[in-house]
């Protein structure tokens, strides 16, 4: 079985044949490690009917894959932003499996195992002994393989990715920030992260993160804000002009400390005709003093100032009291 999965390998496979015809049985052993073929020797069953002699389905190779980590970016946005919807083009950077080797390391898809750390990527390192059985140790990637566990000759390394088994690619992605969304939410581009051989690739994923805006605040779907006027305009009455989020022109007027406006509120998010209310708070700037004259022509002009009574109760000896009242 070993001898026709390996005979089957090398003539299936154009590259390894190539090297066969060229440089013999040796070159393909070497590659290998020295030994014999590390593959399973039931790979020609299950590629001539779909699974093994003895039952069970595909190969295992397809189920041994590990899940990548998933690349997560902040997203800074205004609050104009989350209330109109943008769309933002982000240029990046990832790491993709080489075509011309297949994430294989070499262009003939040879390898061997490290010699080093054995194929597992790691080494320990002793730092120091503590007592007569104690010692402390370090792991660290290996050296010699850089973690992956396999070296190649060098005449076999594949050229374009130079044995590192992944190239850069730039990519740009089209993040839509739909009306409504808020600060924190997120945005996942699946399987837009990192590639790497037998890896699961990870999503993408950017966080909002909403930028300060001065004068208007977001309390969930409602928006609040604060407007200062003076105290002539509080008493003669007053209107101004409000530049929305969108641009908008709004004209207020102003009659009491609060205002609330039906559905100029924030845009609820999937629901893109949908708005909650806004809140105007208006604080009013009083002067710091009156001169004698001002403070007589107010009084002339606002209402009477209610009468108050003060009582103060006086006593000369414990047990006589007196109640004088001033008005």
């Amino acid at each position: 079985f070993k001898e026709l999965a390996h005979a089957y390998e090398v003539l299936s496979d154009p590259e390894k044949r190539e090297i066969y015809d060229q440089y013999g049985e040796d070159a393909l052993k070497e590659g290998m490690g020295g030994g014999g073929s590390m593959h399973d020797p039931f790979d020609i069953f299950r590629s001539f009917f779909g699974g093994s002699p003895f039952g069970g389905g595909g190969s295992s190779r397809g189920r041994r894959q590990r899940p990548g980590e998933d690349v997560v970016h902040p997203l800074k946005v205004s609050l104009e932003d989350l209330f109109t919807g943008t769309t933002k083009k982000l240029s990046l950077s990832r790491n993709v499996i080489c075509l011309k080797c297949t994430g294989k390391v070499s262009k003939s898809g040879v390898s061997m195992k490290c010699s080093g750390c054995q194929g597992t990527g790691m080494k320990v390192s002793i730092i120091r002994h503590l007592g007569p059985s104690m010692r402390q140790q370090m792991q660290h990637p290996c050296n010699e393989c850089k973690g992956t566990g396999e070296t190649i000759n060098d005449k076999y390394r594949c050229p374009q990715c130079k044995g590192e088994k992944v190239v850069q690619e730039k990519k740009v992605l089209e993040v839509v920030v739909e009306k409504g969304m808020q600060h924190g939410q997120k945005i996942t581009f699946p399987g837009e992260a990192d590639e790497a051989p037998d890896t699961v690739t990870g999503d993408i994923v950017f966080v909002l993160e909403q930028k300060d805006r001065p004068k208007f605040k977001r309390k969930g779907e409602d928006l609040f804000y604060e407007h200062t006027l003076s105290l002539t305009k509080a008493l003669c009455g007053f209107r101004f002009v409000l530049t929305h989020l969108d641009g908008r022109q709004l004209l207020i007027k102003y009659s009491n400390q609060f205002k609330a406006i039906d559905d100029e509120g924030m845009s609820i998010y999937q629901r893109p005709f949908m708005k909650g209310k806004m809140y105007i708070y208006f604080t009013v700037e009083f002067a710091d003093s009156f001169n004698p004259d001002q403070v007589k022509a107010l009084e002339a002009i606002l209402p009477p100032k209610p009468s108050m009574a003060l009582t103060v109760v006086f006593s000369f000896v414990p047990w006589v009291e007196f109640e004088v009242e001033f008005c």
